[in-house]
C-alpha cells in the first residue's frame, strides 16, 4: 500500500488541489458576477486569475514540491505557470467552440458533455505542463 501511495501521491494531490482550485474559480466568479453584478467577462477573467494563482502555490508546494533559491527562479516559474495555464485556457475555449458551434452540441446536456470532455483534456494538459515543463525545468535552472 505504501508503494502505491508513493507512486500516485502527486497525482492524488494534484486532483485534490484541482478541486479546491475549481471551487475558488466558481465561487469567485459567482460572487463577482451575481453578488457584485460585474460583467460576466470581467468576472471570468478575474476568477481565472485567482484560481490560477491558487493552483500555482498549491501545485508548487504540495504537488510538485518545487523549491527555488532566488527571486529570479520564482518569477520565471510563476510566469511559466501562467503562460501554460493561458495556453490551456485557449485549448478550453477551442474545445468548447468546436463542440458547441461546429459539432452542434447546443443543448444544455450537449454543452455539459462537451465541458466534461474539455475539462478532462485541460486537466491532463495542465498536469503534463506542470510536471515536465514548469516545475521540472526550474530544477535545472536553480542548479545553475
Amino acid at each position: 500500500m505504501q508503494a502505491l501511495w508513493q507512486k500516485y501521491k502527486s497525482i492524488l494531490a494534484y486532483l485534490f488541489w484541482g478541486v479546491v482550485t475549481t471551487i475558488v474559480n466558481l465561487a469567485s466568479y459567482q460572487w463577482l458576477s451575481t453578488g457584485l453584478h460585474w460583467n460576466f467577462e470581467v468576472a471570468t477573467v478575474i476568477a481565472w486569475f485567482l484560481s490560477v494563482l491558487v493552483a500555482y502555490f498549491t501545485n508548487k508546494v504540495w504537488v510538485f514540491g518545487s523549491h527555488y533559491t532566488t527571486v529570479k527562479a520564482f518569477v520565471v516559474e510563476l510566469i511559466q505557470f501562467f503562460f501554460y495555464r493561458g495556453l490551456t485556457l485557449l485549448l478550453d475555449m477551442l474545445i468548447v467552440y468546436i463542440g458547441v458551434s461546429l459539432l452542434g452540441f447546443r443543448s444544455p446536456l450537449g454543452q455539459f458533455i462537451v465541458k466534461i470532455i474539455d475539462n478532462i483534456l485541460v486537466v491532463i494538459a495542465n498536469y503534463v505542463f506542470s510536471k515536465w515543463l514548469i516545475f521540472k525545468s526550474n530544477e535545472k535552472m536553480m542548479k545553475k
